[in-house]
Parts: structure tokens; C-alpha cells; sequence
């Protein structure tokens, strides 16, 4: 059997569907014919529209601007009515003031010339008024005169003078004066060198800074931070009489002994807070209130607490106190010291409590006064020599 070759084929065979190719392949075409774009004709069209919007927007631009324009020419033409209005009214002021002046200037023709007038005629009341040129130049009240002036300024004086008598500041005789900036928080305790070459303070910040006068350049700055205490509050400072140790009395039970250069000498042991009777523990149970050294056996100090106690310590022995001192109210009560201190000669110890009242040891464990009453005292120092007088302190200890 021959088949067709594609000569035989016609033309409108050739834009159908191929019977021999469905009856081969087993399906009819190849399926819908791809889709083609003329991309210049796309281009074309976007420049078109383009060019379009942009000649609208000048046009509105264009109406906009004449719109502007003709609303400054009407404010302008608005604003010259009322000023041409006002210049015609100052031209007949300036006529009719032109008039008065030429008639004016032909009456005092006839006057002498030291009596010419300059201006326009005065009015009525004016120039029948005679004038008092002197009461028209002073100015203000008058003057006082010359006694009570002077008496014023006495006065003033007097109150510079007692005002500079009870300002306490400048009573101080210094010639210089800084400011040390510690820190953002509460300086709670100040200690200065026995040679006064250096200083220490400490505030709420928990910070200790040490402080060189002879090193210290224009920035005032310290020249050593450190926290001794870790988180405590810092409550006392102090250089020992040689200068060579600081006690460091914090919001803590223990107490620290540091050298010149900060570094830790000592530390207090902490008592046993179980134990009833206080003098039976080796330490404080409570927070610090003040310490204070003795002012001449080197490394005695001694400390005060919340747990009702004062007790003495010794540098080299940091494991146990040296003594207990324990306050009582006249019942017998505990009560709490707030400050201590050493007398001059280092043979007395006397401790300031909350209910007011000082009470006085010796260094032998004998209570010599029982009881003083004051308010509640945080400072407290003692003479060197013996004072008479009718305090009742002062009664009992010279007895």
C-alpha cells in the first residue's frame, strides 16, 4: 500500500489537523498557540501616557500659580484703598497746618525776634497758665534731705555688719578652698591624717576613697576606691595616732582595720547571736554604730553596737574582744550605745546611749557614773583636764 508523501498534501489540509498524525500519536493537535507581545508597541504606549501626565500636571501647576497671582494683585489693590484714603487726609492736615503757620509767622512778625514762636500755636488753657519750667523738669519724688540720708546709710551698714557677724562660714580663717566630689550618694564618714597629708571618706554608696593633697592634680580626683565592707554602709572612719591603720566601722557586726594604702590589717569576729549573755560571745551580733582608738596604747580600739554592747579589740588579736562593757538603765534594762570614745589620758571609756543617758567606765571594768540624761547623742569627746562646774556630770566625776 503507498502512502502519501507530502506532495500530496493540500493547503487546507496542511492548516488542519493531520488525520495520519492523530491516527500515529494518538491525539489531535498540540494545543492552544502561545501568546506573543509586541514589546516597541508596549514602550511606545508608556511614553505616550507619560508625556500625557506630565503636560496635565503642568497645566494645573500653571492655573495655580495664576490663581496666586491674581489674589496678591487684589490684597495689593485692597491694601492701597485705605492708604491713598489716609495720604488724601494727611495732605489737607498739611494744608490747614501750612495756613496756621504762615498766619502764626505774620503775627510774630511784629514781636521781637527772642520771642519767635517755633511750631504750631499753643491752645488756650496753655497760654493763659503760666508755667513753671523747674517743677516740669524734676522728675520722682524729691530727695530727702541731707541728715536723714546719712542716717540710712548707718542703718545699712549696721545690718551688713551683723549679717556677716552671724554667718558662722566666714568665721573659718582658710585662704583656699576645693570640692571633692565622693560620689552620687550620703558621705557618712570623713577621716583625716594625723599630718593632714591625706584623707578618707566613705558614704552610702558603700565606697571608701582615699584622698592625696601633696598628689593631687587639678581633677581633684581620689587616688584609690575601694569597698571594704562589701554592701555595707559606711558609718566611721578613722586614723589611728600614728597614721599608719584605719578602723572602718560599717552597717555590719564586724569592724575592719586597713593600712594607709587600703589593703585589710584585721577583721572582728562575729559573736555568737544564740548566746543570752553578750559577754560571754566573742564578737558583736548586731550592726556597728561607731569605733573609736586609743589615744596611746597603739592598736586598742574599741566599738559599739546594736546588740547593747561596747567592746575593746586589739590589732593583734583579731579572734576574740579584749573586754565587754554592757550599759543598763537604772532597772537594769539594756540600752543600746549610739557613739563611744576614749578620754585623753585613754584611762576612761564612755558610751552615749538611746535613752539619753552617758555612762562612764574605766579601763578596770568599774562603772564610776551610773547615769546622765540627755537626748540621744551621736558625738561625743572628753576633755584631757578635770571641769567644775554645776553639771551633774561634771558633779560626779569630780567626786
Amino acid at each position: 500500500m503507498e502512502r502519501p508523501g507530502p506532495s500530496g498534501v493540500t493547503g487546507s489540509d496542511a492548516s488542519g489537523p493531520d488525520p495520519q498524525l492523530a491516527v500515529t500519536m494518538g491525539f489531535t493537535g498540540f494545543g492552544k498557540k502561545a501568546r506573543t507581545f509586541d514589546l516597541e508597541a508596549m514602550f511606545e504606549q508608556t511614553r505616550r501616557t507619560a508625556v500625557e501626565r506630565s503636560r496635565k500636571t503642568l497645566e494645573a501647576r500653571e492655573k495655580e500659580e495664576e490663581m496666586n497671582r491674581e489674589k496678591e494683585l487684589r490684597r495689593q489693590s485692597e491694601d492701597l484703598e485705605p492708604t491713598s484714603s489716609g495720604s488724601n487726609v494727611a495732605r489737607d492736615c498739611s494744608k490747614s497746618s501750612s495756613r496756621d503757620t504762615s498766619s502764626s509767622e505774620s503775627e510774630a512778625s511784629s514781636e521781637s525776634s527772642d520771642d519767635e514762636l517755633i511750631g504750631p500755636p499753643l491752645p488756650l488753657k496753655m497760654a493763659e497758665e503760666p508755667v513753671n519750667h523747674m517743677e516740669e523738669d524734676i522728675l520722682g519724688p524729691l530727695p530727702p534731705p541731707l541728715g536723714e540720708d546719712v542716717e540710712e546709710e548707718e542703718d545699712d551698714d549696721d545690718d551688713d555688719d551683723s549679717e556677716e557677724e552671724e554667718n558662722p562660714v566666714q568665721k573659718i580663717p582658710d585662704s583656699h578652698e576645693i570640692t571633692l566630689k565622693h560620689g552620687t550618694k550620703t558621705v557618712s564618714a570623713l577621716g583625716l591624717d594625723p599630718s593632714g597629708a591625706r584623707l578618707v571618706t566613705g558614704g552610702y554608696d558603700y565606697d571608701v576613697k582615699f584622698w592625696d593633697f601633696a598628689g593631687m592634680d587639678a581633677s581633684f580626683k581620689a587616688f584609690r576606691s575601694l569597698q571594704p565592707c562589701e554592701c555595707h554602709q559606711i558609718k566611721s572612719l578613722q586614723y589611728s595616732n600614728t597614721g599608719d591603720m584605719i578602723l572602718v566601722v560599717s552597717g555590719s557586726s564586724q569592724a575592719k582595720v586597713i593600712d594607709r594604702d587600703g589593703f585589710e590589717v584585721m577583721e572582728c569576729i562575729k559573736g555568737d547571736q544564740y548566746i543570752v549573755d553578750m559577754a560571754n560571745t566573742k564578737g558583736h551580733t548586731a550592726m556597728l554604730h561607731t569605733g573609736s582608738w586609743h589615744p596611746k596604747i597603739k592598736g586598742e580600739f574599741m566599738t559599739c553596737s546594736n546588740d547593747a554592747t561596747v567592746r575593746t579589740w586589739e590589732v593583734e588579736n583579731p579572734k576574740k574582744q579584749k573586754s565587754v562593757f554592757k550599759p543598763r538603765t537604772m532597772q537594769g534594762k539594756k540600752v543600746i550605745p549610739t557613739t563611744c570614745t576614749y578620754s585623753r589620758d585613754g584611762n576612761l571609756i564612755a558610751a552615749a546611749c538611746q535613752n539619753g543617758s552617758i555612762q562612764i567606765w574605766d579601763r578596770n571594768l568599774t562603772r564610776m557614773v551610773p547615769e546622765d540624761k540627755h537626748n540621744n547623742t551621736l558625738v561625743m569627746f572628753m576633755s584631757s583636764e578635770p571641769v567644775f562646774s554645776k553639771h551633774p556630770l561634771h558633779r560626779r566625776r569630780n567626786r
